[in-house]
């Protein structure tokens, strides 16, 4: 395993300093390796890091390169699904066979959006932006099946059970934790908000759907103090 920070080896994995950015030890990770599960991401280089990793398969002989990417990265014009985009090509055109599967937004991101915003007084509410929340274990079960099997290129997309606008997603928020906040109607201007509300950031027909909901997500992970109401109010 890849790590940034050096980390003892235990339960049968050894670990290797690294970083994808700079290319720093990702030889030596790879190395004898089959099968390699790209997961790193962070708040900027995820393309350059994408590139690192696959130029060093190729070097290594890695036969199955698995990525897990994000849905609307080749509709949404923002500048964070475009590096994504790159991502994926650095991924998918070097040679190594690989399997690339998009995820939707995963259920811990909507919950710090939402309680980020709900520190507010009063919580702006963009009208437009809809998302399918997916529990990140089910992620993590499907990059395992991909992971064990062969290469299968780009694989049907996998979003939650269904979609929610940000109003639905924050009052739920706000009603398992007990908490009343005001929402501010407001418009997301610009290309960026003409493709939301064109749910270009959605999964397509013939995506995967996950089980768990976002109100089964916040009932385990959100605990509501006594007597607070457990169903949205508006």
């Amino acid at each position: 395993m890849l790590s940034h920070s050096p980390r003892a080896d235990s339960d049968g994995v050894t670990h290797v300093r690294g970083d994808l950015v700079t290319g720093e030890g990702v030889t030596e990770a790879v190395r004898g390796v089959r099968t390699v599960v790209h997961l790193a991401g962070g708040p900027k280089g995820d393309d350059t890091a994408a590139r690192s990793l696959a130029e060093a398969a190729v070097r290594a002989g890695v036969t199955h390169l698995v990525y897990v990417s994000v849905i609307g990265v080749d509709t949404m014009p923002l500048a964070w699904f475009r590096t994504l985009r790159r991502a994926e090509e650095a991924v998918t055109t070097p040679g190594v066979p690989y399997s690339v599967l998009r995820a939707a937004q995963f259920h811990d991101l909507v919950l710090k959006m939402a309680a980020g915003m709900t520190r507010l007084p009063v919580v702006p509410a963009p009208g437009g932006p809809r998302f399918e929340p997916v529990d990140v274990r089910e992620v993590a079960a499907r990059l395992v099946e991909l992971a064990l099997g062969e290469p299968a290129g780009r694989v049907p997309d996998l979003a939650g059970p269904r979609v929610y606008d940000l109003g639905e997603l924050v009052r739920g928020y706000l009603a398992v934790t007990g908490r009343r906040r005001p929402l501010l109607p407001l418009r997301v201007p610009g290309r960026a908000g003409r493709a939301y509300r064109a749910g270009e950031n959605l999964a397509p027909e013939g995506a995967e759907r996950g089980r768990r909901s976002w109100e089964e997500f916040l009932a385990e992970r959100v605990a509501a103090p006594a007597g607070s109401p457990v169903r949205p109010r508006g």
